[in-house]
């Protein structure tokens, strides 16, 4: 028998997620069935769909994200022991997968449920797995692409610039021959965008006028707007944008931890949206399931040639995932935040 831990959510996050609302709970593993793997998680990622999602899903939980495990055991041919594979199995230190199963609810485009093999990162540190070559910049990849579908010479903001998605899509922005202004919450993270990343300008948004900045930065408008956090700095923003821009709606971190019933008042976008004739889409990324493999060969490539500059917020240990989570919902990272087990 093996021994594991897992969080709970054992009830709904009223505004900022407490401690109280989690347990960890020692239980036992099963013996393996045929079909089945005995994961070791190594890697948990911690991100604000945690926190959006917390209300569709029935309490008790155990808290799901995307990890980096190690095949420990295994009754399943496909998986030798020693395989890394990429799970959604959460905060966890040890698991169990039915390969077969997991990989028929994954048909669903809306299930977020996967096991893979972890690609061949070229020497790369595993965590990129569940960051710049895992969930985060595959929606950074698919959500810009897809959606925006930027062109050479177009002008492109993005909202949460600073965080794992926010950060890739500013820099595949950059790779496309886009000027790219990103809003980020403090100073250094502004300076790490403008002198690290090449983003051409970047503000905190903490202590500019939004509308004025945004004027002076873009004098001929904006063309391509990726939305993490929605509330008002979104519709200033959108009413900036040029006739047939493109907005892709990735999160709404602005309002994750307000009451539901108590949402935010931001300026009505109906007008820009019209007069402009403006392209609206929020999107989740496994619509694109089936092309994840494109986005990760591509973004291991960005990566190898220097044009990707991946970075990591790293915390170490199982009792920290809760401070690492919080952690990042206060915008203390800067790329991607990851806990290490």
């Amino acid at each position: 028998m093996v021994k594991a831990r897992k969080y709970v959510v054992k009830k709904y996050f009223e505004g900022v997620p407490k401690r109280s609302d989690y347990e960890i709970v020692d239980y036992e593993l099963p013996p393996l069935q045929d079909g089945e793997v005995l994961i070791k998680t190594e890697w948990v990622s911690v991100d604000p769909y945690l926190r959006a999602y917390n209300r569709n899903v029935p309490v008790p939980y155990d808290q799901f994200s995307y990890q980096v495990g190690i095949v420990e055991d295994s009754k399943c041919p496909g998986y030798p022991v020693g395989t890394r594979v990429v799970t959604h199995n959460g905060w966890c230190d040890y698991s169990v997968v039915n390969v077969a199963k997991v990989s028929v609810s994954n048909t669903s485009e809306n299930s977020l449920n996967v096991i893979y093999k972890l690609p061949d990162l070229k020497g790369l540190s595993p965590s990129l797995g569940i960051g710049a070559v895992g969930m985060p910049g595959i929606t950074a990849y698919f959500g810009f692409l897809e959606i925006c579908q930027p062109k050479a010479g177009e002008t492109v903001v993005v909202t949460g610039a600073a965080g794992a998605v926010g950060s890739v899509v500013g820099q595949i922005a950059k790779i496309k021959g886009c000027k790219v202004i990103g809003f980020a919450g403090s100073d250094d993270k502004v300076k790490w965008l403008e002198e690290e990343l090449g983003f051409d300008k970047a503000f905190n948004y903490k202590t500019v006028d939004v509308k004025t900045v945004l004027k002076a930065a873009a004098p001929n408008g904006v063309d391509c707007y990726f939305d993490n956090v929605g509330g008002e700095m979104s519709s200033v923003i959108i009413g900036q944008m040029n006739k047939f821009g493109r907005v892709s709606v990735c999160g709404s971190i602005s309002a994750y931890n307000e009451d539901p019933t108590k949402m935010p008042k931001a300026t009505i976008l109906q007008p820009s949206i019209i007069f402009k004739e403006l392209k609206i889409e929020g999107f989740i990324v496994t619509r694109w399931a089936n092309r994840w493999p494109e986005a990760i060969a591509q973004l291991i490539g960005w990566i190898q040639s220097g044009h990707l500059k991946p970075k990591e917020h790293v915390t170490v240990g199982f009792d920290k995932l809760y401070d690492a989570f919080i952690g990042m919902l206060a915008g203390e990272n800067k790329g991607k935040a990851v806990v290490q087990i």
